[in-house]
């Protein structure tokens, strides 16, 4: 799998609350890619999404490695590290003063030859892109859905709704979790596209197709996706993760 993680402060933040890794077992066949934007007072934030980024690359690395070897394994993998993390950051939370509320949002995906096992709290965001097309494939727990949802607003006026950054689901904010989860199979030269707030809110579905599918290299995406938002203002921490699964006869080619 081709792929490359860019993480920067922005242009307004004194700390990256964001963290965004990819880990990879059994020689590079399993890739875990994990986006999380934290929150809280105090910039505990960065205390939120460290210990659930830091916690999943320990569960990764050390169970068996039969887990992932069917998509329901790979699920169920991914929803019980996730509760039991959103346990110990809750906890974490109500033992310590300066990280009262404290939270983070997660993009965890799985990736096993073309296929990608997702698991999302929050409003970071997963997007399938090919050569015609870009496809959210999440759909962000925010406040601005609901309203959607029930009519009051269109997706349009949403783009600049005051509360448009008002997310009513985080990791580590209550006792209990439900994460969403979605699976999604890739095509030669397609891409999953991993990101933070930082920057969806900066470059609209076009923009971002548009640079993913440019005839630059991965990393060279990665760092002109951040160098744009920043060029928009970079309000927020900014987090990237653009992946290509290879596969060809049905294997995995290993690029990295």
């Amino acid at each position: 799998m081709r792929y490359t993680v860019e993480s920067d402060i922005g242009q307004r933040r004194s700390v990256n609350e964001d963290r965004a890794t990819v880990i990879s077992r059994s020689n590079e066949a399993i890739h875990l890619a994990i986006v999380a934007d934290g929150m809280g007072g105090h910039n505990a934030g960065d205390v939120a999404s460290t210990m659930t980024v830091e916690g999943f690359q320990k569960k990764f690395s050390e169970v068996s490695i039969t887990a992932f070897e069917t998509a329901e394994s790979r699920q169920d993998w991914l929803f019980e590290t996730t509760v039991e993390l959103n346990k110990i950051v809750y906890k974490y939370s109500l033992e310590n003063e300066n990280c009262k509320g404290m939270g983070t949002t997660l993009i965890a995906a799985i990736i096993v030859g073309n296929e990608a096992s997702i698991c999302h709290v929050g409003d970071s965001r997963a997007y399938h892109v090919d050569a015609d097309t870009i496809e959210l494939i999440t759909r962000d727990h925010s406040y601005v859905n609901v309203l959607i949802d029930s009519g009051e607003i269109s997706e349009e006026e949403a783009a600049t709704h005051p509360k448009k950054n008002y997310i009513l689901k985080s990791l580590g904010t209550e006792e209990t979790i439900e994460p969403d989860f979605y699976k999604y199979h890739f095509q030669e030269d397609e891409f999953l596209l991993i990101c933070s707030d930082g920057l969806s809110n900066k470059l609209d579905k076009q923009e971002l197709h548009k640079l993913v599918t440019s005839p630059q290299s991965i990393d060279t995406k990665g760092k002109q996706l951040v160098q744009l938002a920043n060029d928009r203002g970079g309000e927020d921490n900014i987090s990237v993760i653009l992946a290509q699964p290879l596969t060809y006869g049905g294997e995995e080619v290993a690029d990295r």
